[in-house]
């Protein structure tokens, strides 16, 4: 079978087995428009399988996401007969990538400093104000990604029994999130004000929106948020940790919980599974890194998100 054809087949096939299969669908056309136009997937050689795996750049995740992709393919395509072998390299041939640095973790003062400066940071803002500003960070204590947060409606928010609904999130997944009774109050506070500001017609009614009504936008997060670092003296520091980020309070809210685990003398292994789910990870692999950061940071004071709902120190 023709190469273009056989890969038409296979994302068909995992689209109707409920897949949403984007970024590897453009993955293989990628591929396909790498090769000879009209080839046979029998005729498509492991030369030209690694000289698309190589690419121009560095090495980076995205070669071994472009293996992934291609090898699924062809697993598929040998199961149907389009093929008879797979031409891509042994998978421990397949170089492997420097391991990325740590991720930025808050420190209870730096949390402080952040949420205090977050007024002033935001006394010039038109349209994305330091309100709905201040709740973002706070759904940091449900581990939130910033997208999560941003695209929670009105009716994903049950201020009743305090639990949020995250829908179609990475890896295709929605989940419930339960948030703990001061957030939970928070978020109360925050929707009766949020009440009082515009639903614009045809458009879902954001549960964080801007004063006009309108849905939160990233771009303009991310530029709050680099304005608050900036406010606040907070930056990179040189002991090989990535920059501080907004998404590194996710990061943040989960070693916080694993050190609060320790300090309880919690099994925490068993606990993993949980705060794995709990933050919408496709598997232990996404929280089992944290497992690495909390030893060093045992000897500082845990931090709760509770800390910081109401502007105090509660802990």
């Amino acid at each position: 079978m023709i190469l273009r054809d056989a890969i038409d087949s296979y994302v068909a096939w995992r689209r109707a087995h409920g897949a949403r299969f984007i970024t590897s669908a453009k993955t293989l056309y990628q591929f396909c428009r790498s090769v000879p136009e009209h080839v046979l997937c029998d005729a498509v050689t492991e030369s030209e399988v690694r000289q698309f795996l190589a690419g121009t750049g560095p090495l980076t995740r995205w070669r071994a996401n472009k293996y992934g992709a291609l090898a699924g393919f062809y697993r598929y395509a040998i199961s149907r007969g389009y093929a008879a072998l797979s031409p891509l390299p042994a998978a421990d041939e397949e170089p492997r990538k420097r391991r990325s640095a740590p991720s930025y973790i808050y420190s209870r003062e730096e949390l402080q400093r952040l949420f205090g400066a977050i007024d002033i940071s935001r006394k010039r803002g038109i349209r994305f104000d330091a309100e709905t500003f201040r709740m973002l960070l706070i759904l940091y204590g449900a581990g939130l990604r910033t997208s999560e947060a941003l695209n929670l409606s009105m009716k994903d928010v049950d201020l009743a029994d305090g639990i949020l609904t995250v829908r179609n999130t990475k890896f295709y997944k929605s989940r419930l999130v339960p948030v703990a009774p001061q957030l939970a109050s928070a978020l109360r506070r925050y929707a009766e004000r949020r009440s009082d500001r515009p639903l614009p017609e045809g458009m879902a009614s954001a549960f964080l929106a801007n004063r006009d009504g309108t849905q939160v936008r990233k771009h303009n997060v991310d530029h709050a948020f680099r304005r608050l670092l900036e406010a606040t003296g907070i930056g990179r520091k040189d002991d090989g940790r990535r920059a501080p980020c907004l998404h590194a309070m996710r990061h943040t809210a989960a070693v916080h919980r694993l050190t609060s685990w320790y300090r309880a003398g919690a099994d925490v292994q068993r606990l993993l599974s949980a705060l794995s789910t709990y933050l919408g990870h496709a598997n232990l692999d996404g929280t089992s890194v944290y497992l690495s950061m909390t030893p060093e940071l045992l000897h500082e004071a845990s931090v709760c998100f509770d800390c910081y709902v109401n502007g105090g120190d509660h802990a």
